[in-house]
């Protein structure tokens, strides 16, 4: 897998899939529309802000909620690189992975990462360097096999490549 750098926006506990994607989008399964949408409600601004490879960062239990695969959908299709977290929702770990986006746990830098600032991660070894403040956080490596459903871009593409 290869590496992740970006800017951070930082939210706090209990993220849930309704802020993420709400559900009066649901009605559209396209990663754009979705994307359109991400972060709306506790982050009005979201949108506007993110550039390809940035980076989430949230402190416990993100995409708590409902099991919908739209949001971590929104959140890729947003181009977003990465979302790193002390604690996932345990359904929305899987729809991650499923859908090929990079999650990482790490309590500590869940916790101590800020808002705007760079963050490269290695996804091999879990190493998340803040690169503003210099400090490196150990988060949680995929195992390989998660690692190919990732770069294949998630769960169908992996199977069908198979």
């Amino acid at each position: 897998m290869e590496k992740a750098k970006g800017r951070v926006f930082k939210y706090g506990d209990n993220v849930d899939t309704d802020v993420i994607i709400p559900a009066r989008y649901l009605n559209s399964s396209d990663p754009a529309d979705l994307a359109a949408h991400c972060m709306e409600d506790i982050d009005k601004t979201f949108i506007d802000r993110v550039n390809k490879g940035d980076i989430i960062v949230a402190n416990k239990n993100f995409g708590c909620g409902s099991s919908r695969e739209h949001a971590p959908i929104a959140i890729k299709a947003a181009g977003v690189s990465c979302v790193i977290a002390e604690t996932f929702a345990r359904i929305f770990y899987r729809n991650a992975i499923n859908i090929g986006l990079p999650i990482i746990e790490c309590a500590e830098a869940g916790k101590e990462i800020a808002e705007g600032d760079e963050v490269e991660i290695d996804f091999d070894s879990g190493l998340i360097t803040d690169v503003t403040t210099g400090k490196a956080y150990q988060g949680q490596a995929f195992p390989p096999f998660m690692q190919n459903i990732i770069n294949a871009g998630g769960l169908v593409n992996y199977v069908n490549n198979k």
